[in-house]
């Protein structure tokens, strides 16, 4: 039933249930087909209740009340259902019944959408969150806060360890393969406990800090990493001898957290199991095995490993103890992330130096092994005392004083990536340095005992400038001396602490020259640290320091003042609460002075650009915590204000714009200051000096006033930024806090509103009033501009999608619209003294756009939809369609200035799936033709048009077979008409027809996972624009074949493909036209500048596919043009060198031989381009045929393969199944002519498989009645020689063939001359290499003297050797003589290895070849008397006649 016959007794309500059900059903329908259980199970319950409530309305027992009640539910689930199943929004009036828009307002209507959009998202999600049982508060939470933190609980270590070991957690970045943050420590017992027993089941960290970057990341790790603390090696046992405490590599746990920091995954008692790894050797460095660990796919972890849960919270380490006091308490780690957060709020001091061991290299000095080599790390004054408690581990463990790095046993390079939290006091920072001391350790306790620090390395954490050490890797100098020495903080603090340090005091850091240095000597050991400072009160940058430090030197302070704008945006954010206290303690010390007000004022606005800075845009919340809670200064209106003003007077002087400009964009924060610092000033001195502000106030918004009445060009950009403030402070600050900001300044609100729209009314006023009087000139303005709009509106798709009613009010309002503007485009604008051609073709293309847009296309739309549509509206664009034909036709001789720029949006017109629309609007083709014809006795402008047009459109999706029908009938017809179009239009639009094939089956199969269809396509189509000539459709297929073979590793194929792109131009200096470079990675101006860039490409891509002889073919070109043309002897080195390379290549490297198969495709079933029609096809490297057949039947499941190799019948070739058949074939070689005497296997190898377009394949035949006497005489062997369009390979892996059928006799002639070249080949082996087994040399002769088949020849002479096939094929005469001498020329090749093996042969097998020589005579007799002696004189001669007889 396609219409529904409506009773008018029946409630609305029940024919919406109705129509919504059958809409539902179709949908229910294809859920179940695609399998999507989930919304397959929700629609049917929604199905079900609505026919449920649709039966008891229908009952009509319901009170008043529960039908309402009932009326509601329904009305609220068939809303949500539509949502759901993105269907149309439908709205209602208060009583639940559908709103007519015809009865409606449009504002009212809008309303009615906007309140049933939002009804229907609250639904969605209380729906959401009771499926899914999320916690919308916390959602909330999380997209409220920049700041995260991992919370980790550790409920198990399951490892026998044997020791007491350190467990260390951390978060780690696998593809940066760096540790994101600070370890958590707990420190575990042998005996399988914590060593801290009060911490048993309270073993809990939260890693804090936590940002949006970190949340992007696509992959982070928590890794555990275990250090067992005790021997040297775990399998010595005497423990009293031996030495203990030492830190000792174990092993390392790793898990994926990356779902869990995105959310994807939260259960936070889900306990983890993260498996162990040990590792191999205690010489494993604990980095190395973190990154095996996360390359692995498992771990082999015999049951070892650890237990935790996991929780992502939401906020900074405050908001989560407040939040989760279950999860985080005071007795809860807290890891920090190494760095800052992304905000750091006013009150987060902190001051931390993460030092990081990186690496060193060791001399084992007087060992005869490595040397166990342990750093000590500790921090000492310049007195050389040594600060206590001041470096960190970890979290959860207590500070301490000096930290001992883990032991690589024997290890001359250890690598180590540890990580330390250096917190020092402030004051102390300036006269500290780093101590590193490195010691051996030995196993034996007596000998440990002994060992003394043998080295010393250092570095101070204050730099010469004032500034902090700064952050990344250091190369530190290693010192020697006497133990005692190196204990003395002052026998190395003079001295350079890095690499750099040494060369900047002029010493070279290499050489014997810098050996000693006083009491120290520079040993030859390195040492690598990396740091990182995270402090919001030292900075690494001079500038800021300066600033921060203004007292120190006021000298300095403009200078300071100015630097700061130029130091880094993320140096000052981090600095914010003391860059903005120093900046506002200036302004307030110097309060008797204006000489820094402006640098300070200057200064301010830089910082609140910066926070209005995208990168730096989540600090805004840090600026308002300041101003509200830190901000202090009292006086700072006055003088804020006072420097606005000025700006704001001196608009128009030159160097005063830019500040200007950057002012008024952070005009709100500016007011915020302002008004705080007056409210502060307040509440000391209680309302004092409130006139004079009200006063300095109104002085600052009269000048602003008098600047936008100014008609300087140079102040314009100065006062549209200060409208946007104005305005957007007016519409979106809520008004009562917008109130209270006016109030605090001059008084109510809304006499400021009036004031400032005042203002702006007369600006618009005035502009309006100062336009020109000529009225045909207002409605060309007004129309050009309401044009635009509406295109812009229809692009832009103002409303949601399924607010179908309002967008169908939209398009009936539009569609009125513009036939009122066309109606006046006729009447005033289209005669010649008036004609407006920008006006003509915005509104075609506003027209078009209009008829194009996604809300009209009825076809892609349920056909309930479509017909509400249609019954509502009609179809809107067949109106405005045939609006535009006549729109055209109206315009007359003005036609021809439409052409070619109205060919695309027409025929985007005619590509609407709309039959009559179309058959209106062809014809306008024809005209264009007519047209253009007229004018200038073509229409190739029109021509080229269309197609390049045509070809992105259908390969955008547009167009279809009837379209391409439509398109041939209707243009022939009109063409066949006209007097002098009659021929040339219909070759136009034949080859239009034949191009739009093309496209349509490139269409077709461009989403296929079938690579080869989608290359065949390809081909097809850059064929014919390579017919037609039209280069720049060619190359731009050229490029899609070229993607093609790329994405699937055809380098030799791609090479060829962009072969044919270079092939188009010339070495010369001639420019290179647009199109010739389409791709972004070409840039050249000449054709032989993008020669040489492709052939480049080219030969790099031979290089790949091991198609050395190609490449060098190009590269001998190539360096033709480098030597004697360009004269880049650069370029021309580097090339040679590149081509001795590939000749070596072509020697030395071992190429695999593919093999070529010819598959033929029969049946109706198959596309077009494939039907009925035989291929060659090159396989892979290494690829059997089994594998290639299986390959094929992947990509056709539905063909069924072949089991004959003869060509099928008629009645396969036009069945509608698909049948394939498959079958390998042998390439025949085709020397090139340069090859004119024996050369090199290797070389000739590659013509075997390469540049080959001759295929041939053999198979035996019976023609005849068989003959009992002779077998031979009716057998065929009927080889089908496979000549393909192209040689292989080429731009394709395979091309199509033809067949030639070759008779019995060829084949006889084949037969002997490979049987004797077998022979001779033979008995060259043998006298070449003396030692070469007899076996196969006895087995091939004795094949051939036996009796039983005296040479193979003798069913030849039956066979062919007759009179009576002499009589039938006189035409063979000269190839029997050809076989004869053959023949004849076997006994001599024959006679030679009769000799080798008489020669060679053992006693045992004497009387084997006494009878091979008995039988040979034989042979032989019968061969001289026959068909005359031959006599082989010598091996060169033979040969020469074997090469007589290829080339015969």
């Amino acid at each position: 039933i396609q219409h529904e016959t409506v009773i008018p007794n029946e409630l609305p309500l029940i024919q919406e249930v109705t129509t919504t059900l059958r809409e539902w059903s179709i949908i229910w329908r294809q859920l179940y087909v695609v399998n999507n259980r989930e919304m397959f199970c929700s629609v049917r319950h929604m199905i079900y209740d609505l026919i449920e409530w649709r039966s008891q309305i229908l009952s009509g027992t319901l009170p008043q009340d529960e039908l309402k009640e009932l009326k509601k539910k329904v009305t609220a689930k068939i809303d949500y259902g539509n949502r759901i199943l993105d269907l149309d929004l439908v709205v209602r009036d208060e009583d639940g019944n559908i709103l007519d828009p015809e009865q409606t307002s449009t504002i009212s209507l809008f309303r009615a959408h906007e309140i049933a959009s939002k009804q229907v998202e609250e639904r969605l999600q209380e729906e959401k969150s009771q499926k899914q049982n999320i916690d919308i508060n916390r959602q909330a939470k999380f997209a409220a806060t920049p700041s995260f933190a991992l919370f980790v609980n550790l409920k198990n270590v399951v490892c026998k360890i044997g020791e007491d070991a350190e467990v260390l957690m951390s978060l780690y970045d696998p593809l940066e393969s760096k540790f994101i943050s600070e370890n958590y420590l707990v420190r575990w017992s042998s005996c399988g406990l914590p060593k801290d027993i009060d911490r048993l089941h309270n073993l809990r960290a939260v890693f804090t800090d936590l940002g949006s970057k970190d949340l992007k990341r696509e992959k982070i790790s928590f890794v555990c990493q275990i250090v067992r603390v005790g021997r040297m090696e775990l399998r010595d046992n005497n423990t009293r001898k031996l030495t203990s405490g030492l830190r000792r590599p174990f092993g390392v746990a790793v898990m994926d957290v990356t779902d869990i920091i995105n959310g994807k995954v939260d259960d936070e008692d889900k306990q983890h199991f993260i498996p162990f790894q040990p590792v191999a050797g205690e010489n494993d460095f604990l980095q190395t095995v973190i990154n095996k660990v996360i390359a692995a796919k498992e771990v082999n972890h015999k049951g070892q490993g650890l237990w935790v849960t996991l929780k992502l919270l939401p906020g900074d380490i405050h908001q989560i103890r407040k939040e989760f006091p279950h999860l985080v308490d005071r007795s809860t780690a807290v890891a920090r992330k190494m760095g800052f957060p992304e905000i750091i709020m006013p009150g987060d001091v902190r001051n931390d130096i993460y030092v990081t061991l990186v690496q060193g290299d060791f001399d084992k000095g007087s060992k005869t092994t490595a040397k166990n080599v342990e750093v000590t790390v500790s921090v000492y004054d310049e007195d050389g005392k040594r600060l206590e408690s001041v470096i960190f581990p970890g979290a959860g463990d207590e500070a301490i004083s000096e930290y001992k790095s883990v032991i690589y046993y024997q290890v001359k390079q250890p690598r180590w990536f540890e990580t330390v939290k250096v917190a020092i006091p402030i004051e102390d920072v300036n006269r500290s340095h780093l101590r590193f001391t490195f010691r051996h350790r030995s196993s034996q306790d007596s000998k440990d005992k002994s060992e003394k620090i043998f080295a010393l390395a250092f570095v101070k954490l204050m730099r010469y400038d004032g500034t902090t050490l700064r952050d990344g890797e250091h190369d530190l100098i290693v010192y020697k001396a006497e133990a005692k020495k190196l204990e003395d903080a002052s026998t190395y603090l003079s001295l350079p602490s890095t690499k750099i340090e040494l060369e900047e005091k002029g010493h070279s850091a290499t050489g014997k020259s810098m050996q000693n240095l006083g009491s120290c000597t520079i040993s030859k050991d390195s040492f690598q640290i990396s740091t990182l400072v995270c402090s919001t009160k030292l900075t690494q940058n001079v500038d800021l320091l300066g600033l921060l430090k203004w007292r120190s030197n006021t000298n300095l302070l403009q200078q300071n003042l100015k630097q700061l704008m130029k130091v880094d945006g993320g140096e000052v954010v981090k600095f914010l609460q003391d860059t903005l206290d120093a900046l506002f303690n200036i302004m307030m010390e110097n309060s008797e002075s204006e000489t820094f007000d402006t640098l300070v004022f200057d200064a301010l606005v830089f910082i609140i650009g910066l926070i209005a800075d995208r990168k730096f845009q989540h600090f805004n919340p840090v600026l308002e915590t300041y101003i509200k809670k830190h901000f202090s200064a009292t006086l700072a209106y006055t003088k804020l204000t006072k420097v606005l003003k000025t700006y704001v007077d001196n608009a128009e002087k030159c160097g005063i714009t830019d500040q200007l400009f950057k002012a008024m964009k952070g005009l709100e924060y500016i007011f915020k200051f302002i008004v705080r610092s007056r409210i502060l000033f307040n509440q000391l001195y209680e309302n004092k000096g409130e006139a004079d502000f009200r006063e300095s106030l109104l002085q600052l918004f009269k000048s602003i006033n008098e600047m936008m009445s100014s008609i300087s060009d140079q102040t314009v950009i100065v006062k549209v930024c200060a409208l946007q403030v104005s305005i957007l402070t007016l519409l979106l600050h809520p008004k009562p806090q917008l109130g209270g900001w006016l109030k605090c300044m001059t008084g109510p609100t809304q006499r400021h509103v009036q004031i400032i729209m005042e203002k702006l009314l007369r600006t618009v006023n005035r502009t309006v009033i100062s336009m020109g009087r000529d009225s045909e000139l207002i409605v060309s303005d007004f129309l050009m501009e309401t044009f635009i709009m509406f295109k812009n509106l229809i692009g832009k798709n103002v409303y949601p999608f399924d607010w179908v009613i309002m967008n169908m009010m939209q398009n009936k309002v539009f569609l009125r619209a513009i036939n009122q503007y066309a109606d006046m485009l006729n009447k005033k604008f289209l005669d010649q003294a008036n004609f407006e051609l920008q006006l003509w073709n915005n509104y075609f293309h506003l027209a078009v756009a209009f008829l194009t847009q996604e809300s009209l296309q009825l076809e892609n739309f349920s056909s309930a939809k479509r017909a509400k549509i249609l019954n509502k509206y009609g179809d809107m664009r067949r109106q405005i369609g045939f609006e535009i034909r006549d729109m055209w036709y109206n315009l007359g001789q003005h036609k021809i200035k439409f052409i070619p720029e109205m060919v695309g949006p027409i025929l985007e017109m005619t590509l609407i799936p709309e039959t009559e629309l179309r058959k209106a609007t062809i014809p306008i083709f024809f005209d264009m033709m007519q047209c253009e014809f007229h004018s200038t006795r073509s229409f190739q402008m029109f021509e080229k048009e269309i197609i390049t047009k045509l070809d992105h459109e259908v390969e955008g999706g547009r167009g279809d077979e009837q379209y391409k029908v439509l398109f041939d009938k209707i243009l022939l017809e009109h063409c066949r008409k006209h007097k002098y179009l009659a021929k040339s239009g219909e070759t136009f639009v034949k080859l239009v027809v034949r191009l739009m094939e093309r496209l349509l089956d490139y269409r077709t199969i461009m989403h296929d996972e079938n690579k080869e269809n989608h290359m065949s396509c390809t081909v097809n189509v850059l064929n014919f624009y390579k017919e037609i000539e039209r280069e720049e459709m060619y190359i731009r297929y050229l490029y899609k074949l070229c993607d093609l073979h790329k994405e699937c590793d055809n380098y030799t194929e791609a090479a060829y493909t962009l072969l044919l792109h270079a092939k188009l131009l010339k070495w010369s200096e001639e420019a290179c036209a647009a199109h010739l470079t389409q791709r972004d990675g070409y840039q050249a101006a000449t054709q032989g500048q993008l020669k040489d860039q492709l052939y480049q490409e080219i030969i790099h891509y031979f290089d790949k596919g091991k198609m050395w002889e190609e490449a060098i073919a190009l590269g001998k070109e190539l360096a033709e043009q480098y030597e004697n043309e360009m004269f880049d002897y650069e370029q021309l080195s580097e090339l040679l060198r590149k081509q001795a390379q590939f000749y070596e290549n072509i020697v030395k490297v071992i190429r695999p031989k593919p093999d070529y198969f010819a598959v033929g495709y029969y049946g109706q079933g198959f596309p077009t381009f494939i039907r009925n029609k035989v291929f060659i096809y090159r396989g892979k490297e290494y690829e059997r045929r089994e594998d290639f057949e299986a390959r094929l039947l992947t990509q056709f499941p539905n063909a069924e393969k072949m089991k004959t190799t003869s060509p099928p019948g008629d009645d396969i070739k036009n069945s509608s199944g698909q049948y394939i058949q498959c079958f390998t074939v042998k390439p025949k070689l085709d020397l090139p002519s340069k090859f004119h005497r024996p050369v090199s296997e290797q070389i000739v190898s590659f013509y075997r498989v390469n540049e080959v377009q001759r295929f041939e394949y053999s198979r035996p035949v019976r023609k005849g009645e068989k003959n009992p006497d002779n077998e031979f005489a009716n057998m065929w062997i009927e080889r089908t020689i496979y000549v393909t369009a192209y040689k292989l390979p080429g731009i394709l892996r395979w091309f199509e063939v033809k067949s030639v059928e070759i008779s019995p006799l060829e084949n006889a002639i084949e037969t002997m001359q490979l049987t004797n070249d077998k022979i001779n080949n033979m008995v060259q082996q043998h006298l070449n290499d003396p030692n070469l087994p007899i076996n196969p040399l006895s087995m091939l002769l004795n094949g051939i003297v036996d009796p039983a088949v005296m040479g193979g020849f003798t069913n030849y002479e039956k066979a062919f050797f007759t009179e009576k096939y002499m009589h039938e094929h006189p035409e063979d005469h000269d190839k029997i003589e050809k076989l004869k001498d053959l023949i004849a020329w076997q006994i001599p090749f024959l006679a030679e290895g009769i000799r080798i093996h008489g020669e060679k042969v053992t006693e045992a097998l004497r009387p084997f070849h006494e009878r091979m020589e008995a039988c040979f005579k034989q042979l032989k007799d019968k061969v001289e008397k026959q068909y005359g002696a031959r006599a082989v004189v010598s091996y060169l001669l033979a040969l020469c006649f074997l090469n007589m007889w290829s080339v015969s």
